[in-house]
């Protein structure tokens, strides 16, 4: 079954580079590389699964939430041009 799912993974994986590379729009590029951070995360949990170690998936949790913020703050300043309040 870990196998199969890091398989499933790592094809995952590679249609998404692809979908990085080929992507239309900006947007489209980010949201790809924001995908490619959550197989990521997904192989990150598989991996502290398959060696019995726990705190794996607290280390997940943290790069989910960093990859989750990151895309954020990346979208904004595509789209507004700056991350805060701009004062003149």
């Amino acid at each position: 079954m870990y196998l199969a799912a890091l398989i499933a993974c790592g094809i995952s994986g590679i249609l998404i580079l692809i979908r990085i590379i080929l992507g239309k729009t900006t947007f489209d590029r980010v949201l790809a590389i924001n995908t490619l951070g959550t197989i990521i995360v997904i192989g990150i949990a598989l991996h502290g699964f398959y060696t019995g170690r726990p705190e794996f998936l607290d280390i997940a949790i943290v790069y989910a939430l960093i990859n989750f913020i990151g895309t954020v703050a990346v979208l904004k300043l595509f789209s507004a041009g700056s991350l805060g309040d701009v004062k003149k």
